[in-house]
């Protein structure tokens, strides 16, 4: 990709990926839905507060670069959204689901996104997992790439390249003495789910306090 996308335009296009793999029966998205999405605080790293006209200028550009179009229908009284990137690219539902990932969190671990990417698609073992990076990583034109480890870590990263280049801080320094592999890998998963149980709490706690507020 020429021009990196900004990170609104990232949010939007990761958000449009989760959802149509997520809840199909709901998508394309209205923009007020989008909006909604992307600022959802479960599957968000970071969480963001995007109002509606960022959501809109966000389309404009995605549209403007032919990675989103617009549909409407008979008795529809507001547009709707829908990705084309993942179509444009022969993505297969695996491997959009790992992108959305990445475009949603960041830089990630195999066994993170292998957990983080179930709601979206069933995905098998680490070794299907890494087989899937390694395609996106290996195409003529790269869609992600894996970084540099980062000091203390036993495992490597992963990255989406439509945002640009990320750099792992501290990345030169040796690493740590670790675990096996797919021992690490293993609780990479068991950490991330965790701490999406936690989100998810956090998000449901937020909705009964907003809930609970309509009744004093």
């Amino acid at each position: 990709m020429s021009t990196p996308l900004q990170s609104v335009e990232m949010r939007i296009l990761g958000a449009l990926i989760e959802k149509r793999l997520s809840t199909p029966e709901y998508y394309p998205l209205t923009a007020n839905s989008l909006q909604a999405a992307c600022n959802q605080k479960s599957n968000r790293d970071p969480v963001l507060e995007l109002d509606a006209t960022q959501v809109e200028q966000g389309l404009a550009s995605l549209r403007a670069r032919q990675l989103v179009s617009a549909v409407s229908g008979a008795g529809q009284r507001s547009g709707k959204y829908m990705e084309t990137f993942c179509e444009h690219n022969a993505l297969n539902p695996r491997e959009q689901a790992l992108l959305a990932e990445l475009l949603l969190r960041g830089p990630q671990t195999p066994g993170e996104l292998r957990s983080r990417s179930s709601r979206m698609a069933e995905l098998g073992s680490l070794d299907e997992v890494h087989a899937l990076l390694d395609s996106l990583a290996n195409r003529d034109t790269p869609i992600v790439h894996q970084l540099d480890r980062l000091p203390g870590k036993s495992e490597r990263r992963w990255c989406q390249l439509l945002g640009g280049m990320v750099e792992e801080a501290g990345a030169s320094d040796p690493p740590a003495p670790a675990l096996g592999a797919p021992w690490t890998e293993e609780l990479d998963e068991l950490r991330s789910h965790v701490q999406d149980l936690q989100q998810q709490l956090a998000a449901l706690r937020d909705e009964f306090a907003r809930f609970k507020v309509q009744f004093e």
